[in-house]
């Protein structure tokens, strides 16, 4: 199976997921813009899998956008780190896989997440407990408004953390609208290039681009700047801040799935 394909089988299960759920709703839009990341970064690039995941050296994979856990559940499925059953508990009372992802190691999860900011000093803290690992950080756009990640990027450089990842699902959304009329912050890549980070731009969509990126030798920290579209796959989830988090109906759902064959 191709990796196009095996991004489209991720944005299915991210719709399954968030439709088994129900009325609890879920968090499509940040989740589909970043299939494509996923879908490449564990098929191609990431030494992680269900038979290494608990031992002490392999690579790891921090969601910093933790909301967005219907991603990360759904690539974990697809790369069978966890079972179809697992993937529908989402959200559901007393489940492994609540709405924002709770560390679970044995399937894959390296950090209880949800509080924006906090993936990268996370992720640079194992970068200096796990010297023989790369850590992949996946962080969202309107995350990087919060202090506490530019803190984090500023030790980065500092120290020359070059084991680090950062992935910026660069979707221009955030909760409320568009990122340009809530905070708007100008050239992501010139500001992290200031704190001596190396910086790519992608188009987030791009299976070939996003392998490059994600497997450049590198001497400084690495950020990939990932431009994405909200939503993405789903006619009447792209560009719409209403399916940041909402409830898929079964009309819904079913409309989602056709346009996802």
């Amino acid at each position: 199976m191709n990796i196009e394909q095996k991004a489209q089988n991720i944005r299915k299960s991210i719709i399954e997921a968030g439709h088994a759920c129900g009325v609890k709703g879920g968090h499509f839009g940040g989740s589909l813009s970043m299939a494509d990341l996923m879908a490449v970064l564990f098929g191609k690039v990431i030494h992680l899998n269900p038979e290494n995941v608990t031992q002490m050296v392999r690579d790891r994979f921090i969601l910093s956008k933790g909301h967005c856990a219907q991603a990360l559940y759904a690539t974990l499925y697809e790369y069978g780190f966890i079972t179809h059953e697992q993937l529908l508990s989402f959200n559901a009372n007393g489940s492994d896989f609540p709405s924002h992802c709770v560390k679970k190691t044995e399937f894959g999860i390296d950090l209880s997440s949800g509080s924006l900011g906090l993936g990268l000093s996370f992720a640079l803290g194992q970068a200096l407990g796990y010297k023989q690992s790369n850590i992949y950080v996946m962080a969202g756009n309107g995350e990087l408004n919060e202090g506490s990640f530019w803190e984090a990027a500023m030790f980065a450089g500092h120290k020359n953390i070059c084991s680090v990842c950062l992935i910026v699902d660069d979707n221009q959304m955030q909760l409320d609208g568009l990122s340009q009329d809530i905070m708007p912050v100008d050239d992501w890549a010139q500001k992290l290039k200031a704190f001596h980070w190396e910086v790519v731009e992608i188009d987030g969509h791009n299976f070939e681009d996003i392998e490059t990126a994600l497997s450049r030798e590198r001497n400084k920290p690495l950020a990939i700047i990932a431009h994405t579209v909200k939503g993405k796959g789903v006619s009447f989830m792209e560009g719409n801040p209403e399916w940041h988090h909402h409830v898929l109906n079964d009309e819904q759902y079913a409309l989602a799935m056709s346009e996802l064959e």
